[in-house]
């Protein structure tokens, strides 16, 4: 489903720039609607602050065409890994053989 949907969004619309993950960003051809492909897992918080406000229409101008100075507070960005074997978990989890009380 991915790979028509990916096809149909590189046929109706305009390749407006990539960010530094290799997501790449769409413009429809008629309408405002605004599209990113992501590079791999299609994992949302991959997008990077600048285009994500470009895609929810909060500035007007393709990021690539601004000035996108970086803070020294700002940090890399890390995968969202919940729900992955590598997610966190506490030291004291409950997911570790837990059993349940039965009274007698």
């Amino acid at each position: 489903m991915r790979l028509i949907n990916d096809f149909l969004i590189r046929i109706s619309s305009n390749e407006v720039g990539s960010d530094e993950f290799g997501n790449q960003y769409y413009k429809h051809k008629k309408d405002e609607k605004r599209f990113v492909i992501y590079k791999g897992l299609a994992e949302p918080s991959k997008v990077p602050m600048e285009w994500r406000s470009w895609l929810h229409y909060t500035i007007n101008s393709v990021p690539a065409s601004i000035n996108t100075h970086r803070f020294s507070w700002q940090k890399i960005h890390l995968p969202n890994l919940t729900g992955t074997k590598n997610a966190h978990t506490p030291k004291n989890s409950t997911n570790q053989q837990y059993q349940a009380w039965k009274p007698e």
